[in-house]
């Protein structure tokens, strides 16, 4: 059974050996539909459930839709369960209407492997869009746009620390009013203001589909694999590359 394919118009092609590549169940479009893990089940093999990896991730937060389109560059992504940080990075990434997307936020969905924790809201994204900057350095910074810009109202002044599209959604996360003149913004409401740059909050609430994800997670169980050959434990010479497999990595 397992040395050879039989394929849909009932043709039989026999092998010494038979390796299932067909990737996994991402990018269905390209061929990889996950029909390969139907297979080996029908082989006798364990498939451990399926689900989204290096994923864009959905949010409810308002300013995602805000800040629709905005790629940032420069910036770098904490990733929490709780209190515990799993993850920390500098790079690129992308805010869309439905949440957010790019590298950091691609490798960040690796570390979610609890979809039910995800959908229960016990995960957080900090992001922190002047990682250059310490908090010091960065009110020293507003102190010398506010200078400049001193007889402006604060939403017109922050024209030279943040991409435009950014002003009205940090600005209104700040607390402070917008039609305030900087000299009369607080030392106080600096501190709010350092507060959002330095750690925008995001709360990521689930996953694209599988059909948007990088890598499917899950597949094969590897107990039913030799490690040295990756051939099937179950059924010699049947062997498995890729992603038939239940192991997946970041990007």
């Amino acid at each position: 059974m397992c040395k050879g394919v039989v394929t849909d118009r009932k043709k039989t092609y026999l092998a010494d050996s038979t390796i299932v590549a067909t990737g996994g169940a991402s990018y269905p479009k390209t061929g990889s539909d996950g029909s390969g893990y139907r297979l080996c089940e029908k082989a006798g093999h364990t498939v451990m459930p399926l689900s989204p990896s290096l994923v864009p991730l959905t949010s409810s937060d308002k300013f995602c839709r805000e800040l629709m389109g905005l790629s940032l560059k420069n910036v770098s992504v904490s990733f929490y369960r709780g209190e515990k940080e799993l993850y920390h990075d500098f790079g690129e990434m992308l805010f869309t209407h439905f949440g957010v997307t790019g590298p950091l936020v691609l490798t960040a969905s690796a570390h979610m492997t609890d979809a039910a924790g995800v959908r229960a809201g016990r995960y957080r994204l900090r992001i922190d869009l002047k990682p250059a900057l310490d908090e010091a350095a960065l009110d020293a910074r507003i102190q010398a746009d506010f200078s400049k810009f001193s007889n402006r109202d604060f939403i017109n002044a922050l024209s030279d620390l943040l991409p435009q599209k950014a002003i009205q959604p940090v600005a209104e996360l700040s607390g402070i009013p917008f039609r305030k003149k900087v000299h009369d913004v607080t030392r106080e409401e600096r501190r709010a203001l350092i507060g959002v740059l330095k750690g925008l909050e995001l709360q990521p609430i689930g996953f694209r589909p599988l059909a948007e994800a990088i890598v499917t997670r899950g597949g094969v169980d590897v107990r039913e694999v030799d490690p040295r050959t990756m051939q099937s434990k179950l059924c010699p010479g049947l062997y498995f590359a890729g992603e038939m497999l239940d192991v997946d990595a970041t990007t």
